[in-house]
């Protein structure tokens, strides 16, 4: 590989920061939740978390959405998206319903919903899709076809 290039993660996407080397996943809640430090560690420890995976590592992400920074919660639920883990539908629900939050952080938290393939986020998704912001809207509306798409996909896995 081109070490000009940046790494292609797991996840098949190139990560705008490379994962922490960190792997303790209450060291990287930590770094992810400090307001003070550097974006770019939060976002290490937020690729780190994704790598890791499992109930603790959603639960440190979903710790994260408290922050002020919409760019680091719209990552968050991107990465929620990509890790395909029920444990994160609550919380992604939690964003979609707060008309408070940012749109771009709605819009993300309503894609990763579809992303997950879980459908207890059916109701909340066809509730959404005429919400008064058309990026939610149109993102609820991706999502519900995303979503059958992955729950089909994984009943034909389970055959």
């Amino acid at each position: 590989m081109d070490s000009d290039r940046p790494e292609v993660s797991e996840f098949d996407s190139v990560d705008p920061a490379p994962p922490s080397d960190i792997m303790n996943v209450g060291a990287l809640r930590e770094t992810i939740c400090n307001e003070e430090e550097k974006m770019f560690q939060r976002m290490r420890a937020l690729f780190a978390l994704r790598n890791i995976g499992g109930q603790e590592s959603v639960d440190a992400l979903a710790a994260a959405f408290s922050s002020s920074s919409a760019l680091l919660k719209h990552e968050i639920a991107y990465v929620m998206g990509q890790m395909q883990d029920s444990a994160a539908v609550p919380y992604l629900i939690e964003r979609l319903e707060d008309y408070e939050e940012d749109v771009m952080v709605r819009h993300e938290a309503a894609e990763a919903l579809g992303a997950i393939g879980d459908r207890t986020a059916l109701g909340v998704l066809e509730r959404f899709k005429d919400d008064q912001d058309v990026v939610v809207a149109e993102s609820c509306e991706v999502a519900l076809d995303l979503l059958e798409w992955v729950a089909s996909k994984r009943l034909n896995y389970s055959e």
